[in-house]
């Protein structure tokens, strides 16, 4: 079959850092079957433009697509789409994230695109926003799922909350992420990174407790909360606390979480690593720690459980999906550092029992949630 034969399908996605979404879009676009043509259209020109270039996958950037609401910028943004869908007249359109998802319906339906498809990955109603915010987002994802032809959830939580809305019941289809194997590097080889890199000064680091998570930095991260959490841990604890808390990732919220760590003296009990492409040295947490306060169905569970961490994760989005509480890992609150710190406390006091949560969570994540089964579950709905 040559490049014109092929069905050209347009991923379109808001950012182009290397978040939940843009891992979805490259893993579709890299996987989906030799008869599409993919093409991914986005804002920003982050990691994931590098991977797609690699893979050789087209990609054409809107310089004015931003994740923040900018009335004229978003009037451009859907000229510019309109634009690019009647150039590239494609046969579907898949949106990712709230905004471009709006304006990408709108967009699909005055340029007569036959199939819109809509992913939600965490509807954005469930931010810790004011009601009003709250109430306004709603009315307008409704609009976005409305405008779209079929709509992917990536849990069953979130499935919920929208299957009774009117005029939808046939259109919504609950498909779960799915992550590739991962060529994990070995503990002692993934830890030596992290000290190296954090000039992390303690002969005995392989004896301490590590606790890691790959977040952005941003508000719906809760990342506050775990970084109080682990002050309370060292508080009750007092000399027998012998761990260290690693956060990979970037964002706007780097300066208030550094004046919290210098504020409670924990400079060297937690460390900002910055951004990195970590997934491959997951294995040097004991403990992946996941302190969300909204979230879709993320890839970073995935991604620990196949490393066999023990996972401790807010009880938010589809986290429930994947954790079992207290069977293959810890479920906890939203914005409690007691709770985390209750949590990694019994982690501490039972490590050779938790080890069995590890293989429990591994199994389960390579049985029920295998990048084949998500690209073969999507692939349906395009033919339909």
């Amino acid at each position: 079959m040559t490049n014109e034969d092929k069905k050209k399908i347009l991923f379109v996605v808001t950012k182009s850092n290397w978040g939940g979404a843009q891992k979805y879009v490259y893993d579709l676009a890299i996987n989906i079957p030799s008869e599409y043509k993919p093409i991914v259209i986005h804002g920003g020109n982050g990691l994931m433009c590098e991977k797609l270039d690699e893979a050789k996958i087209k990609r054409i950037e809107i310089k004015a697509l931003k994740r923040d609401v900018f009335f004229w910028d978003d009037i451009k943004v859907l000229k510019n789409l309109i634009d690019i869908l009647k150039l590239e007249n494609p046969s579907i359109i898949h949106l990712n994230s709230s905004k471009i998802g709006g304006l990408g319906a709108l967009a699909g339906r005055i340029a007569g695109i036959q199939k819109i498809i809509f992913t939600a990955h965490g509807f954005a109603f469930n931010e810790d926003r004011p009601l009003w915010q709250r109430i306004i987002i709603k009315i307008l994802t409704y609009i976005t799922l409305l405008l779209s032809h079929q709509i992917i959830v990536i849990s069953k939580k979130e499935f919920d909350q929208v299957k009774d809305w009117p005029l939808l019941k046939n259109k919504i289809s609950l498909i779960y992420n799915g992550s590739p194997k991962i060529d994990f590097i070995e503990k002692t080889k993934a830890r030596k990174f992290f000290t190296d890199k954090l000039k992390i000064e303690n002969k005995n680091y392989n004896d301490l407790i590590w606790i890691g998570t790959i977040s952005e930095l941003t508000k719906n991260k809760g990342l506050g909360y775990a970084i109080k959490g682990i002050r309370d841990l060292k508080r009750s604890l007092h000399s027998q606390w012998n761990g260290i808390f690693i956060i990979v990732g970037s964002g706007e919220e780097r300066g208030y979480l550094e004046n919290l760590i210098e504020e409670y003296n924990l400079e060297k009990d937690v460390y900002l690593a910055g951004f990195i492409d970590a997934k491959e040295y997951l294995k040097a947490f004991d403990i992946f720690l996941l302190s969300s306060v909204k979230e879709g169905l993320p890839y970073v569970l995935l991604e620990s459980g196949l490393a066999g961490n023990t996972i401790i994760s807010t009880d938010v989005g589809g986290t429930s999906e994947i954790i079992d509480n207290l069977d293959n890992g810890f479920l906890i609150r939203p914005k409690n550092p007691k709770e985390i710190m209750n949590a990694i406390r019994v982690y501490m006091e039972n490590e050779e029992k938790m080890s069995t949560f590890g293989k429990k969570i591994q199994k389960k994540i390579e049985n029920d949630f295998s990048i084949e089964k998500m690209v073969s579950e999507t692939t349906k709905l395009y033919k339909l």
